[in-house]
């Protein structure tokens, strides 16, 4: 059986994935068995899909119908490899701005994000396989529909992605409380990648440990951090700032 959002059951998740659908994620009960969930696993092995085997209440939580114990979320956006968007921009002369969004999961901070950086003329958003808001119909919403046209990027290793990009000539600065520049002393006019962590963790350490610059907003008040969204909203903008300058 479908929904807007997903699809259930054993029997519509196969014919989802052989139809070619977007898949964002599929939760498998728990000690699931027999010829169908073997087929489906060939499947999400053979696709690469991202899947979780969780407790048969997770999945009820999601929908009370015959379920079958598997629950598919199908993504309204078809993902980008960042391997292909990079040359594309240097043969269109293009000065590359990529925003990395770690592990942000609020699925409104996640659309608020996207419609700032396509406003800004991001050229693409690079989530990770796991530990991503899901991009649904709430996130396209508060996007103001800026998911439909930004490219949107996912891959597995976020660490091997970015080394990716900066063998290819963008430098990475990571936004966190940990840096000592102040963003706007920061030179952004370059080909440029923007790394954005979540709210309760910040960036993984692994990914600052690879960023060429750790860059913070300096912050006066008494509240210690601002709304994901709004930082990297300030972040992005300023690099449009200073790309306005020098053209």
């Amino acid at each position: 059986m479908e929904d807007k959002n997903f699809v259930f059951g054993l029997h519509s998740t196969i014919e989802a994935i052989n139809a070619g659908k977007e898949i964002d994620r599929i939760l498998i009960r728990k000690g699931l068995q027999g010829e169908l969930y073997m087929e489906l696993m060939k499947l999400i092995r053979q696709f690469e899909i991202p899947f979780q085997q969780v407790p048969v209440e997770r999945i009820d939580r999601v929908t009370r119908k015959n379920h079958q114990g598997v629950v598919t979320f199908i993504s309204p956006i078809a993902y980008q490899p960042i391997t292909e968007i990079i040359p594309m921009l240097f043969e269109q002369g293009k000065n590359p701005l990529i925003l990395v969004l770690d592990r942000i999961t609020d699925v409104r901070n996640f659309g608020a994000i996207a419609r700032s950086a396509e406003v800004a003329g991001v050229d693409a958003i690079l989530i990770p396989e796991k530990g991503a808001a899901q991009i649904n119909a709430d996130a396209i919403k508060t996007s103001s529909g800026a998911l439909l046209t930004i490219p949107v990027c996912r891959e597995k290793n976020l660490i091997n992605a970015v080394r990716f990009l900066q063998n290819s000539g963008l430098k990475a600065v990571a936004a966190s409380e940990k840096g000592e520049l102040n963003y706007f002393s920061c030179d952004m006019t370059g080909p440029l990648v923007i790394l954005m962590g979540s709210e309760e963790t910040g960036i993984d350490a692994s990914l600052l440990k690879i960023a060429d610059e750790w860059i913070k907003i300096p912050q006066l008040g008494t509240i210690q951090s601002l709304n994901v969204s709004v930082a990297a909203g300030i972040i992005t903008f300023e690099a449009v700032r200073q790309r306005i300058l020098i053209c």
